[in-house]
């Protein structure tokens, strides 16, 4: 089967030897987003709500690069520093993710740059569409 690298400056770009994302036949399988900005290159968002809106943001710019979008997720996997912030995380979520895909949420004792939360998406990709 087919692998493509995917790769948009619409996210951030891959800091070590990975990709964004690859898509495989039908799937995308995206790298953890962190909620850093693409623009400076930096984490501007402060608080869980705001720093899952971008990771949020960043997420829908792999997919649509990869032929699909937030609505067509099959599973995401989202880290949390502290299951604290589980509630104001998931209304953030719930708003990006309105068609519920499967879904892992766990704390870590930590995350890159130190931030809040950090997510990965598999998501189907729409007909037609190619990398």
């Amino acid at each position: 089967m087919m692998r493509t690298q995917v790769k948009t400056d619409q996210a951030p770009a891959a800091i070590g030897p990975y990709e964004q994302a690859i898509v495989c036949g039908n799937y995308v399988f995206t790298s953890g987003q962190i909620p850093i900005d693409p623009v400076s290159g930096n984490v501007e968002a402060e608080g869980i709500e705001a720093q899952t809106e971008q990771v949020c943001k960043n997420l829908a710019a792999v997919l649509q690069a990869a032929g699909s979008d937030l609505t067509m997720a099959v599973k995401t996997t989202c880290f949390l520093q502290d299951m604290a912030d589980f509630a104001a995380f998931n209304t953030v979520y719930g708003r990006y993710f309105s068609g519920k895909p499967a879904r892992s949420c766990v704390a870590v004792k930590a995350l890159p740059k130190n931030v809040l939360v950090e997510m990965e998406v598999i998501a189907e990709r729409k007909a037609g569409d190619f990398v």
